[in-house]
């Protein structure tokens, strides 16, 4: 049986972090389409672009220009065809506030950015790698935080 690809967005305006996640994503032996976006303007025009090949993960920075990761994120579970959507929030906030708010407004998973390439791709393939139909239903405080 031929192994299906994995569709990964990521949305995040730092070129660097956009590189390095694109680098790590390359390392794991997980077969992906990683779509690159640099704000969350660019992420929405092509999540609602009636032809989008949705992804199964979005990793959405926090702090973005023009449009907010937690505005995509409100945006992604008001919107009826994107509501299955596994959204990881991928921020260099660690505020209880911000993982509060994000799980409150439905995200699936809250990973702070790693400061390391090589904890950036375990957090990657840890988030790719989980059940996600068991993470979502059994979606609690306690598991929402990827802990490395």
């Amino acid at each position: 049986m031929a192994l299906s690809i994995m569709n990964i967005a990521l949305a995040d305006d730092d070129a660097d972090d956009r590189m390095l996640f694109e680098e790590a994503i390359g390392e794991i032996e997980i077969k992906t389409k990683l779509s690159l976006f640099s704000d969350g303007k660019q992420l929405m025009d092509y999540l609602t672009q009636p032809q989008a090949i949705l992804p199964e993960i979005i990793f959405l920075d926090l702090n973005m220009p023009i449009k907010n990761g937690m505005q995509c994120l409100r945006e992604i579970r008001q919107n009826e065809s994107l509501l299955h959507l596994c959204v990881a929030i991928y921020s260099t906030s660690s505020s209880e506030q911000d993982i509060e708010e994000t799980f409150v407004n439905g995200a699936n998973i809250y990973i702070n950015k790693p400061n390391s390439f090589g904890a950036l791709k375990k957090a990657v393939e840890k988030a790719l790698r989980l059940n996600w139909q068991y993470h979502t239903s059994a979606l609690n405080r306690d598991n929402f935080l990827l802990r490395l």
